[in-house]
């Protein structure tokens, strides 16, 4: 696959499926960090190692595939320009961290954008594997596979006592951060996410937003991740999250019928607001249509939408990106020109559905 084909497509492939409880749940996610045993880790490594450690994956993982995650690309920070890394960032297949970087980086993914390994980020691998929905279990038993296959050609950095060594002292243990991506929008209209928010923290969990730590919760939708990685196995850490993400699950889905109940009317009218917000703008900044999406999402799912799949807020939610619009738009664009381009874009993908 090449470049060009993963810039084009808002939507990975692995995200046209749907998962189990879909509705709430958009994605689940196992991200493991692992450094190599015989060299300086990325933060102190001179060139000439991480250069190493870049030529190692070259020469090893290039092209290779694993099960169903075929003909993996490696892409090279230096080669990519801005753009084309903030496009990568907005469809979750490297950090900010890692776009950063311009030399002796690079993220290996696969065909189906299933499964990404970044190089030389704060670590020397970070891998990244998704699926469609709540999937807490099979991500995990994919991922742990995945990094037996790297781990049969690399010796990794490995202490008896205190497990997989990390540059950052909280992936020390498993070096697994576990996540699924929620959209929340009655427990954020009702204001409730805001007060259970403190009692998954004290749980050993985190709430952020979209992109991860520091970013906001644009649209409702919301990263549920474990901050503990030491001192727990990878399944327990999953089977907490687990516990925690099937209650929310539960919370949000009484919280909308609650809403149809007391008021329904008003709720209605809330998502075809949004949704007339979107069919006819001509200006619209990226967190109002964050939150018209969310809402039309919403309506799709009470059925009060039937003719627009719920796969929308997925791709509109990254094509909508900054730099995605630049990316159609072949130049760089002022924050007034990327609005005018995410209202037309919006349009033309709703008329789309419309006309199908």
């Amino acid at each position: 696959m090449s470049l060009q084909q993963f810039m084009n497509e808002a939507i990975s492939p692995w995200m046209k499926q749907d998962g189990p409880d879909s509705d709430i749940v958009l994605s689940s996610r196992i991200r493991l960090v692992r450094n190599f045993s015989n060299s300086p880790f990325p933060l102190i490594a001179s060139e000439e190692k991480l250069n190493k450690i870049l030529n190692f994956f070259r020469e090893n993982f290039k092209g290779q595939s694993f099960k169903n995650y075929e003909n993996f690309e490696l892409l090279e920070m230096s080669d990519l320009q801005s753009i084309e890394k903030r496009v990568l960032v907005e469809k979750h297949l490297i950090s900010p961290h890692l776009a950063e970087k311009s030399q002796q980086s690079a993220t290996l993914i696969s065909q189906n954008e299933q499964v990404s390994v970044m190089v030389n980020e704060e670590d020397h691998i970070r891998i990244q594997l998704y699926f469609p929905g709540f999937q807490l279990d099979k991500a995990l038993e994919q991922a742990s596979q995945l990094d037996d296959w790297l781990e049969e050609r690399i010796d990794y950095a490995f202490d008896e006592k205190r497990g997989y060594l990390t540059t950052c002292p909280t992936n020390v243990g498993t070096g697994m951060r576990a996540s699924v991506m929620m959209h929340l929008p009655a427990l954020s209209i009702t204001q409730q996410i805001n007060r259970m928010t403190p009692a998954i923290n004290q749980l050993g969990l985190v709430v952020r937003g979209i992109y991860g730590e520091g970013s906001e919760a644009v649209g409702n939708i919301y990263q549920i991740s474990n901050q503990i990685t030491l001192g727990k196995s990878e399944e327990d850490i999953v089977e907490d999250l687990h516990s925690v993400v099937k209650q929310l699950i539960d919370q949000e889905r009484r919280a909308r019928e609650a809403l149809l109940q007391r008021s329904g009317i008003q709720l209605e009218d809330r998502i075809f607001r949004s949704y007339g917000v979107l069919k006819h703008s001509r200006v619209i900044e990226s967190k109002e249509a964050a939150k018209c999406l969310s809402d039309l999402r919403l309506g799709i799912d009470l059925g009060f939408i039937d003719h627009i799949p719920r796969t929308i807020l997925n791709e509109l939610m990254i094509l909508t990106q900054p730099g995605f619009l630049q990316q159609y738009a072949k130049a760089t664009l002022g924050p007034d020109e990327r609005d005018i381009r995410r209202a037309s874009l919006i349009r033309e993908r709703l008329q789309l559905e419309n006309e199908d």
